[in-house]
């Protein structure tokens, strides 16, 4: 079953990454480009065949592993 995660840094959270692809697109001539927040996918794929329980499992893999919860939000999808 495929398992695909996005994480992205909570509301507040000052994203110095998107700042600087920010600024980069505003030197391209993109000015109006604002509030870019950058984030990263992970995908994989998890040998159960329940939807529920993969679910479970990743969520698990997520707040042990792949995503800093104190300030990383992430959103998985299972199917």
């Amino acid at each position: 079953m495929k398992a695909k995660v996005q994480v992205f840094l909570k509301p507040g959270v000052l994203d110095v990454q998107g700042k600087a692809v920010e600024a980069a697109l505003h030197g391209l001539g993109w000015s109006d480009v604002q509030n870019v927040r950058v984030g990263r996918t992970i995908e994989f794929d998890v040998a159960d065949g329940d939807a529920d329980k993969a679910r479970a499992e990743v969520k698990s893999m997520c707040d042990k592993l792949l995503a800093n919860t104190v300030i990383e939000s992430y959103a998985i999808e299972v199917g």
